[in-house]
């Protein structure tokens, strides 16, 4: 069993803890967001030094595809709408039901909206590219205005530096 790292990241949309076992990123967790915080230590683990320089280059608007080792624990159903999520482009969105559509069971957008929200890695699997069939934004684990800006960043509408 690995011991699980953590470090904190500065991020135009606020703090994030980004954990990782050593060999792959397992999650990363909004400010607001964190239970149980791993061992500290992070900085000095290869997967987080990665991760980090790849979220900033995101929010800096260099990087548009995130190119890091992943571990989620998640159900079958989960993975695969995990690896959905990955498949959606940069600057795109898709709804619930034609995420449900792409993982095989196009009656089960509720079950697809779940396996979103249970997703550890927001941002490089990027859950803020779903929205409602009506084109509205939906939950977010880092809030609706998060959502918004990471949607506006990828857009082209906003530009997110560090303060």
């Amino acid at each position: 069993m690995s011991t699980l790292v953590a470090a904190t990241l500065a991020t135009p949309i606020g703090e994030l803890l980004l954990v990782s076992d050593g060999a792959a990123r397992t999650a990363v967790q909004f400010d607001d967001a964190r239970r149980g915080r791993p061992t500290a230590g992070g900085p000095d683990d290869p997967v987080i030094r990665e991760a980090s320089a790849q979220l900033l280059a995101y929010f800096a608007g260099e990087r548009t595809v995130f190119d890091l080792p992943l571990r989620a624990s998640g159900t079958p159903f989960e993975q695969g709408v995990w690896d959905e999520l990955r498949r959606i482009p940069y600057g795109e969105t898709t709804s619930y039901g034609e995420l449900a559509a792409c993982v095989g069971e196009p009656s089960a957008a509720r079950a697809v909206g779940r396996a979103n929200g249970r997703n550890p890695i927001p941002i490089i699997v990027p859950c803020h590219r779903v929205i409602g069939a009506d084109g509205s934004l939906t939950g977010f684990g880092g809030g609706l205005e998060c959502k918004r800006a990471l949607l506006d960043l990828e857009s082209g509408a906003l530009s997110l530096r560090l303060a």
